[in-house]
């Protein structure tokens, strides 16, 4: 059920430098990339890791910049999780769409006790 989890960084450098030793020692490589964030694992292989400087615009710390994120299925069950957490007690942090240009499809969310997830599924990237 588990896609991912996120640990803040203030230092993008050195979490790559330290998560790409890592996850060479386990096999696997980067499977997501953008200015603000790095995941490693191997979509559909065990739950990967991800490091991000947080949205927020906050310093890194131990809970900022930290989220679990859900693999859906696809797009609607993206949708449908995101509607039950909102149905729920959950708040918006970012309603369900594409994130990027490599087919990230995702929705933001907390849990009534603030802790921040999302549920997101991988899409046909866009042709360049």
């Amino acid at each position: 059920m588990i896609g991912y989890v996120t640990v803040g960084t203030n230092d993008m450098e050195k979490a790559a430098k330290f998560y790409d030793a890592l996850a060479k020692e386990m096999g696997v490589g980067r499977m997501m990339e953008m200015d603000q964030f790095i995941a490693w694992g191997e979509m559909g292989g065990a739950p990967g890791i991800a490091a991000s400087k947080p949205f927020d615009g906050q310093a890194a710390s131990v809970g900022n910049g930290v989220m679990v994120a859900l693999q859906a299925e696809n797009e609607d069950q993206v949708q449908r999780l995101y509607d039950i957490a909102m149905a729920n007690g959950g708040s918006d942090e970012g309603a369900p769409g594409p994130r990027g240009d490599d087919g990230f499809y995702a929705g933001y969310f907390r849990d009534p006790d603030g802790n921040k997830l999302n549920a997101f599924c991988m899409t046909a990237a866009k042709a360049g």
